[in-house]
């Protein structure tokens, strides 16, 4: 019997027993608790008209029924450090050559990362970003994103927090020089906390960079403000076409998505914290409402907001940057200290499964590596964390099939 199936009968039995016994307290929240995913409905038995003679065939034996597999569970077989020393990691990018790029949230410097040796970038561009940048609590240096015509355009980009606003930044990287940097898109909502910054290429080749709402939860339904959703954008930093308003919201309420990433077949996912009870990780379609903060966790089921694909109880993820491989989802996990697996299960995703739980503290990022390793940036001294010795690091991840 599947988990909806044995979901469905449990809820039939309890609201047979809620009839004619008194309400029980509400549980605790557990660790994961999945929401509810959009589904089709079983397509109905053949029917069968009573005028039809009966088969002349002999009566076969009935077929068992077919047994729904479990998604297997998959195991760390190895960890090790990729770096060490480096101060509140924020973004991570790779280049073509399998080297990659890492921006420091307080210190707004930005690191070439190639085979365990870091070399500080330098030239007009940084300059520009450490004099741009304005760290405060969770404001600074954040997402880098490379162009995926680097070959020909050498074209990186930033996410800063600046005095006025949050906002993303274009230079040209030659060697280890950062040409003059050029300001593409500003006036992203700021504040001390909230601000989004995740930024990506999807695969239609466009920018996309995520927002937060800064606390003043109102701007992530106004679909005029640039703060609470999710944005699309040419590298020019131009709305991209195809922009479901026509401008370069992709999707919005959002309260802060930390983390996105897109399947094979073109599925784009997004990580997001919660306020007090839900984080999520939620399937991004173009145009659509996610919830915040008329909703925390699954939607209204009227179909104005959309559900996510699972939840997590705060204290359990926070979760920030993510990685879309093959087989499934991860999610680095902050608060939760947790690197947490969602496998792909056919067309849905399966059950979440915890890795390296508290066994390297807060985790900020995670990604897939060129060689197919899993990349885990950790973030125990953004302030929040308990640092240990080597701390921050970028941790190499192997995983293979339980």
């Amino acid at each position: 019997m599947s988990r909806r199936v044995r979901a469905l009968v449990a809820s039939l039995v309890l609201v047979t027993a809620a009839c004619t016994a008194a309400p029980e307290p509400a549980p605790e929240p557990t660790s994961v608790s999945p929401s509810p995913t959009r589904s089709a409905a079983p397509e109905p038995a053949p029917e069968v008209s009573p005028s039809e003679p009966p088969s002349p065939e002999p009566e076969l034996e009935p077929e068992p029924s077919p047994t729904v597999e479990e998604v297997p569970e998959v195991r760390v077989t190895d960890v090790s450090d990729v770096v060490t020393g480096l101060d509140a990691p924020w973004g991570v990018a790779f280049l073509p050559d399998g080297a990659a790029l890492v921006t420091e949230r307080d210190t707004a410097r930005v690191w070439r990362l190639d085979d365990g040796e870091l070399t500080r970038l330098h030239g007009p561009g940084a300059d520009d970003v450490e004099r741009a940048t304005v760290a405060r609590s969770e404001g600074g240096l954040l997402g880098v994103a490379v162009s995926p015509e680097f070959a020909d355009d050498g074209l990186v980009f930033v996410y800063l927090t600046a005095a006025e606003d949050n906002r993303i930044l274009r230079m040209r990287l030659d060697g280890d020089e950062l040409g003059d940097a050029e300001v593409i898109l500003d006036g992203i909502p700021k504040g001390p906390n909230h601000n989004g910054g995740r930024l990506a290429f999807g695969p239609d080749g466009f920018l996309y960079a995520t927002t937060g709402d800064i606390y003043q939860v109102q701007r992530a339904q106004d679909r005029d403000s640039l703060g609470g959703k999710i944005l699309r954008m040419t590298t020019d930093g131009e709305p991209a076409p195809g922009n479901p308003f026509d401008t370069h919201v992709w999707s919005y309420g959002h309260r802060n998505v930390q983390g996105i990433g897109w399947a094979v077949d073109g599925r784009m996912f997004a990580s997001e914290f919660g306020q007090d009870t839900w984080d999520e990780l939620n399937l991004i379609e173009p145009g659509e409402n996610y919830g915040w903060p008329h909703v925390e966790g699954e939607g209204d089921g009227g179909g104005e907001y959309v559900s996510p694909l699972h939840v997590w109880a705060t204290r359990d993820a926070s979760p920030s940057g993510l990685a879309v491989t093959h087989e499934g989802i991860y999610l680095a996990g902050l608060r939760g200290q947790t690197l947490w697996r969602v496998p792909f299960d056919g067309d849905g995703v399966g059950e979440p499964q915890p890795l390296l739980q508290g066994e390297y503290g807060r985790l900020r990022h995670v990604l897939e590596a060129p060689d197919g390793a899993l990349w885990v940036v950790t973030n125990n001294t953004d302030g929040r964390g308990d640092p240990r010795r080597g701390d921050d690091r970028i941790l190499r991840v192997e995983v293979e099939a339980a």
